[in-house]
Parts: structure tokens; sequence; C-alpha cells
């Protein structure tokens, strides 16, 4: 989609727009750092009206390829040159909207943690956990077409290592199955979202060599 975005089209804009509605927590978190919770939403709102006008794409090579890399120089740009509080909009008014949820955003930004790390490491973070729960849906609708929305309910906790919060043996006996099946169930629901999850980061990506690059940096984000 990032290379093809390089010809602005409907299609593009669409893409575009739906990563934004996956990834807009890390860059209002990032804002909300700060400034107060009103404000940052005017301006995480403000950044997403300048980031889907023409030629949005066209600063994405210096950030080699990476949508995430991109997102996050192209926000400090904005923060730093383009916007300040003076040139806010008044909270509901203008043309351009894009539908998040901001009854939660300042909660989940107290969740998160507002202590002195980082603010790029944990824009990194906040990306990485955003593209994890991207996949989970995705996997969570796949089992449940295909009537195995029991078995992902089950199951899902097998995707983080080291949770230590249920056991085949349990998990079995939850299903009323075999254990036999349900290790074989876990071994095909883990292959599944390593694809989803390579599928989705490559989504972000220029060039999908770059996929395994990226799997380290958003991986590393939560050791920082």
């Amino acid at each position: 989609m990032l290379a093809a975005g390089k010809s602005p089209s409907p299609d593009a804009d669409r893409a575009l727009e739906q990563l934004c509605q996956t990834y807009w927590f890390p860059l209002y978190s990032y804002i909300r750092r700060r400034h107060p919770p009103a404000e940052a939403e005017d301006l995480t709102q403000a950044f997403f009206a300048r980031l889907l006008e023409k030629n949005f794409l066209a600063g994405l090579d210096r950030e080699k390829g990476k949508f995430r890399a991109f997102l996050l120089a192209s926000l400090k740009h904005f923060l730093a040159n383009e916007w300040d509080k003076s040139q806010c909009q008044k909270r509901g008014g203008g043309e351009f909207h894009l539908s998040l949820d901001w009854a939660t955003a300042d909660a989940r930004f107290q969740i998160a943690g507002t202590d002195q790390q980082n603010p790029d490491k944990a824009f990194d973070r906040e990306w990485a956990l955003a593209l994890l729960e991207k996949v989970i849906r995705r996997l969570q609708e796949e089992s449940e077409a295909e009537g195995r929305g029991k078995w992902f309910q089950q199951l899902k906790v097998f995707l983080t290592a080291g949770t230590g919060e249920i056991s085949h043996a349990e998990a079995a006996k939850n299903l009323g199955v075999e254990e036999t099946a349900v290790r074989v169930a876990v071994h095909r629901l883990r292959k599944r979202y390593r694809a989803l999850l390579r599928d989705e980061i490559a989504q972000t990506l220029a060039e999908p060599s770059m996929v395994e690059e990226e799997m380290r940096a958003l991986f590393a984000a939560f050791s920082a």
C-alpha cells in the first residue's frame, strides 16, 4: 500500500485511513505527554487532516520506507513547525473528523503510563501493542468465521509466551477434547498468528524485505 500510495488514489487514501484507525493511539499518546487531553485530541485530528492530504507519503523514502518512522517524523515536524495551540480549531468544529475512540483515549494513556520513558521509545512500544491487538482481532475473526470461536477464547493465551495462566491439559478439559488435540490446535494457531503478524507489518513497509528488521525493532521496544 505504501509504495502504491506515492501515486495518490482513492484506494491509497482508504488504506492510509485504515492504518490511521489502527495506529492513532501511539500518536495521541506521544502528543498527550506534552498537552492536556482536549488539546491532544484536537492536535491528533489536525495532524491526521494534514496527513490525509495529497502527497502525504512524499517523505516516506527519507524514513527508509517505514510507515512507523514516517509517522513519528511527520508528527514531530507538525508539532514543531506547523501547528500550535493558537491554531487549533474550536473543539467540535472543522470539516475533518476521523472516527476515533476519544471516550477511552485518556484512560488508555493513564494505563499505558506517564513516567519519564523516552517519548520515542514509548511511541514504538504503543505502536507494537496496537499492531499485536490488530493481529489478535484478525485471528479471532478468522476463528469465529470457521466456527471455532470457543477454541480461540481458550487458546489465545498460548500466543503470549510465558504467561502460565492455563495448561494444555486444563484447556483440553474446558473444551472437552484430548490434550493432543489442544497441542495441535495451539501449534496451528501460533503458525497463523506469525503469518498474520508478518502480513500486518508488511503493510506498513515499502519493501517486504524489511519485515524481519521491523519485527526485531518492534519487539525490542518491549525490553527498552
